[in-house]
Parts: C-alpha cells; structure tokens; sequence
C-alpha cells in the first residue's frame, strides 16, 4: 500500500513522527511537498474541531484524502491548560521557549504535576471524515532537560519514564507517544480500508 496521504501541516517534525508511526505502508506528505501555501487558522476551543477544520480546509483544495491532526498539553493543577492553546500559549508567535517558561511559572509551588499529551487526528477519506485520539499520560518536570525534540518534550516526562521526551530517541518517544497511538489508529483503519477494497475487486 503506497498511497499517498497529504498532511496538513508544514511542522517537518510532525511529519517525520508520523511518518515513523506509519512506516513505509504509505507516504506522507507536507502541505509544502504538495505545493499547497496557506496558513489554516485554528480558531476552535476543542482539538477536535481544530483537526476537523485543517482536514477541511484542504480537502476541499485538493478534493483527495489528507489528515490533519491537532495536539494539546493538558496539565491537571492549571484546568486542563494550555490544552487547544498550546503552541500560542505565551502569544502568537508560537516561541515555545516562552510557552515553556509561562508554563513551569504557572506550576509553580504545585506539588501535582500530572499532564497528558493528547493528540486527535481528523482523517477525510473517500469523502467522509473520521476521527481518531492518542493519549500519553506523565508528569511536567521542574526544569527543562534534553535537546531533542520540539515544543513541551525537554519538561514532559511519560509515565513509566524519569527523562523527558527530548532526552529520548524518535524510537524511543514513539513508544509512548500520543502522536503514535493515534497514528496506529489511522494506520490501522486504513489497512482495513484497504483489504475491503482488495475483496470488492475480486
């Protein structure tokens, strides 16, 4: 199966999560490999309708099956925040040096810091959409560790884990990852999709 599936996202690390998770089972490609250069506004208060909204968007473009996904980090002492507002959590500029800092000042004197990553991915597939969750369950750390990875990784370590993400190896996070579990999903409802097909052509 060499399909390939357009990802609406020009975030190169997502692209290369999700493509990890998927394997050489299909192709993923960016917004910018398939020649498409907007901005998608994420102008909802829930990740699901964030992710709904991207898949939209570019379907409607292009009229062939994409995904989008939206993440948040969700921190149980601050209600849930940053959740949906994530990567604009210190501004617009999407700085998630600042965003880290705003975070770890907010958790100040908190002796819970429980936190889960929560990932929706909205796949629109021969014209219908569906919608598919993972979720990595641990705790924000007290200081940053790690040079790898992105956004909340070097404060996020997973249950189970004393290191953060961005101390991890992709291999490694993928274990955990909430972009993976939901990225299995996809894979999954996919391979399905595609023996049905397989059967009707017999």
């Amino acid at each position: 199966m060499s399909q390939q599936l357009i990802f609406a996202t020009n975030n190169d690390h997502k692209v290369e999560e999700i493509q990890a998770a998927i394997g050489s089972q299909l192709q993923v490609i960016s917004l910018r490999q398939a020649g498409i250069d907007i901005d998608i506004p994420e102008p909802h208060d829930t990740l699901e309708a964030n992710a709904s909204e991207k898949s939209g968007v570019i379907h409607r473009l292009t009229g062939k099956s994409c995904f989008s996904e939206d993440t948040g980090l969700e921190v149980y002492a601050l209600n849930g925040e940053p959740g949906v507002k994530s990567a604009r959590y210190a501004g617009e500029d999407r700085a998630f040096e600042k965003n880290t800092e705003k975070l770890l000042h907010n958790l100040e004197g908190q002796s819970d810091r429980r936190a889960r990553f929560r990932t929706v991915i909205s796949l629109i597939f021969d014209d219908r959409e569906y919608l598919f969750e993972g979720i990595c369950e641990g705790r924000i750390l007290a200081a940053p560790t790690g040079g790898r990875g992105f956004g909340y990784d070097p404060v996020f370590s997973p249950e189970g884990e004393q290191r953060s993400f961005a101390e991890m190896s992709l291999e490694e996070k993928n274990r955990f990852s909430h972009r993976r579990k939901a990225a299995d999903k996809l894979v999954d409802f996919l391979q399905q999709q595609a023996k049905r097909q397989q059967k009707a052509q017999q």
